[in-house]
């Protein structure tokens, strides 16, 4: 699979990666053998980049796929794993944050410099490995915290960048950037100082652009490399303008149905399913490092790899104007 450099950094990681947020029971339940499962699939397609969370089930993702690493020869794959939330030992519930049966961990948002460096030594123990290649700020902006997100962005400011810094001199990480669903908070970050790379979450997609006005011209003027999550914005590009679809995680509304509609059409008229098309489009981004596959489902992974290398006509580019 092809390799992509990480910015100005010597980071190299494959054009897919696996988002690891569903091996923690995102919505539904999955097994520790379909973890494995999922994972091993995602090794034999070629995939070498990992992308975990803490949030992701409270550690069960980063400890499952640790699991599924130990195997591996630490050299042969990239690990991408966030900061922001420290967690620690609290009491099993059913049910956190969207993930089902997660591990019994309480959780808190510290995005300083010690509350980085607590969550990042977290992970590397959840993981099982001494290196973290790419570290992204997890959630920082109003999408996630609101009126709460000052706070944060103060304490990130004041001494949680600086410590990831000092913590790629140090050899502890080789990249770091955010991992957002929000363009501003991105263009924010960058004017206070330099990033390796953003995780963009939704904003960069065949339905939602919006990150083409600012966001992307600062990266390509920076160097900012661009791995793209969310490309089929929440579900609404898998299932199309059906009853019950969710954009952003939530019912999309009347106006984001309309807009799928027409790109229905589109992706009907070349012959190619809007799922297709929209994997395609994330992929052929002159912007896009990598794009993120997340499930559970080995079959699910297998399928979104082949769409993404599917044959495509030639009129593809001009009718989404990629």
């Amino acid at each position: 699979m092809k390799l992509n450099t990480i910015g100005t950094t010597t980071v190299r990681v494959t054009e897919i990666a696996f988002g690891g947020a569903s091996i923690g029971n995102l919505f539904r339940e999955a097994s520790d053998a379909e973890a494995q499962n999922v994972l091993a699939a995602a090794w034999d397609l070629g995939i070498r980049y990992f992308d975990t969370a803490p949030h992701y089930g409270r550690g069960l993702s980063e400890t499952r796929l640790g699991h599924f690493l130990l195997a591996k020869r630490r050299s042969d794959y990239v690990l991408s794993t966030k900061v922001g939330r420290v967690l620690s030992a609290g009491q099993p519930m059913a049910a956190a944050d969207g993930f089902i049966n997660p591990l019994p961990n309480d959780v808190r948002y510290d995005y300083s410099g010690d509350g980085i460096e607590a969550s990042l030594e977290g992970s590397l123990e959840r993981l099982g490995t001494t290196r973290i290649e790419i570290v992204f700020v997890h959630d920082i902006g109003t999408f996630t915290h609101g009126d709460r997100n000052a706070a944060h962005m103060e304490a990130f400011l004041a001494s949680g960048y600086e410590r990831l810094v000092r913590l790629k001199e140090r050899g502890r990480i080789r990249a770091f950037g955010l991992g957002v669903n929000e363009n501003e908070v991105c263009l924010e970050v960058m004017d206070h100082g330099a990033i390796d790379v953003i995780l963009l979450a939704g904003r960069l997609t065949l339905l939602d652009r919006s990150a083409e006005a600012r966001l992307v011209p600062r990266c390509r003027a920076a160097n900012t490399s661009l791995v793209l999550g969310g490309v089929l914005n929440s579900g609404i590009l898998a299932t199309g303008a059906v009853n019950g679809a969710t954009f952003n995680y939530e019912p999309a509304s009347p106006e984001v149905l309309s807009q799928v509609r027409r790109l229905e059409v589109k992706a009907n008229g070349l012959g190619i399913p809007l799922p297709t098309a929209a994997l395609q489009y994330a992929h052929r981004h002159s912007q896009a490092t990598s794009v993120l596959i997340g499930t559970a489902k080995a079959s699910t992974l297998r399928k979104n790899a082949s769409a993404i290398s599917a044959p495509i006509p030639t009129e593809f580019n001009s009718i989404f104007d990629c």
